[in-house]
């Protein structure tokens, strides 16, 4: 039996996500939101974590997945919900050690068997994701330099920004200032814009 521990903050999308899944007999599927991640892995753990990245905070997960991630490819394996066209959340499952890449717009009928093959050991990408997620080796701002824009692209100031974040405010703006001068923009806007033009926020 292979433990799924399906993540996702809208409800309706989470139940018909474990309607799925649990067709499968050999899955036992266990729902939350991004609150519940560390209890429900402390109480029961799982073999799979399942999350969609248009999912509300599926930054956060991410986050959440790498300080979870264990040393020599032990512990939970990560499994995204993905499309091609956003190179910039393929990336950032890419850093949190993503094994399965699914297009969240392909046909469902192999959610299953992808699922059980990751648990086992596997890895899987999607053939329309192949592309994207070469591409997103070619991002050229860092996860937090991400996460920071991320932040200010939600309208968020230099100070609230560093305490969300637990950083100097000094830190902050440079590494606002290294998004600015790496997507070649004018200003913090310009890379703002960009940055969500190439599907990197």
């Amino acid at each position: 039996m292979t433990t799924v521990l399906l993540v996702h903050t809208v409800s309706l999308w989470r139940a018909s996500l474990a309607c799925l899944l649990g067709k499968d007999q050999r899955l036992h599927v266990r729902t939350t939101d991004k609150g519940g991640v560390r209890a429900a892995m402390a109480e029961h753990g799982a073999d799979i974590l399942v999350t969609d990245l248009d999912c509300p905070e599926s930054v956060e997960v991410l986050s959440l997945m790498e300080t979870l991630r264990k040393p020599a490819g032990r512990g939970t394996a990560l499994v995204v919900l993905a499309r091609g066209d956003r190179a910039g959340d393929l990336r950032r499952a890419s850093d949190a050690g993503a094994r399965g890449y699914i297009d969240k717009f392909g046909p469902v009928d192999n959610l299953c068997e992808v699922v059980r093959g990751v648990a086992a050991g596997g890895r899987h990408i999607d053939q329309s994701l192949a592309f994207g997620l070469l591409q997103a080796a070619e991002v050229p701002l860092s996860a937090r330099e991400l996460r920071v824009l991320a932040l200010a692209a939600e309208g968020e100031s230099v100070s609230s920004i560093a305490k969300a974040l637990h950083l100097a405010s000094g830190t902050v703006r440079n590494y606002l200032a290294a998004a600015i001068r790496k997507t070649g923009a004018r200003n913090r806007l310009d890379a703002i814009r960009l940055s969500k033009e190439f599907g990197w926020l």
